[in-house]
């Protein structure tokens, strides 16, 4: 998905940033690290692995700014944002998105408010 032709190929066929930022308790927008991205982003590397998934890369992020919704992750080269809130959901995304190219709308955020995607 290169918009010039003269740039090379990615490094990365997926590129996955799960956002692990912390703020302080009581803060009004809460933050990823508080709802267990930390755990979720170690399952996902680790399953990665498991799968035998290669050139992905699993990072962690800071703040990725949708701290309502999160955990956050984002996924490029498609820039498709998702909600993980337990380890099937990330087993999911692994399987459906990133090994499959697919999508899995029903966690997927909707880019043009700062909601879920209707479906």
């Amino acid at each position: 998905m290169n918009d010039n032709p003269n740039d090379p190929a990615p490094f990365y066929r997926r590129h996955v940033f799960f956002c692990v930022n912390e703020r302080e308790d009581g803060h009004p927008r809460s933050c990823c690290l508080a709802k267990g991205s930390q755990e979720l982003r170690d399952y996902m590397k680790a399953k990665a692995k498991e799968m035998g998934l290669k050139r992905i890369r699993i990072n962690s992020s800071g703040c990725l700014d949708r701290c309502e919704q999160g955990p956050s992750l984002v996924i490029y080269p498609e820039g498709v944002w998702y909600t993980c809130n337990t380890r099937e959901d990330v087993e999911e995304v692994l399987e459906v998105h990133v090994q499959g190219g697919g999508r899995v709308e029903r966690l997927m955020m909707d880019q043009r408010t700062d909601g879920p995607a209707k479906t």
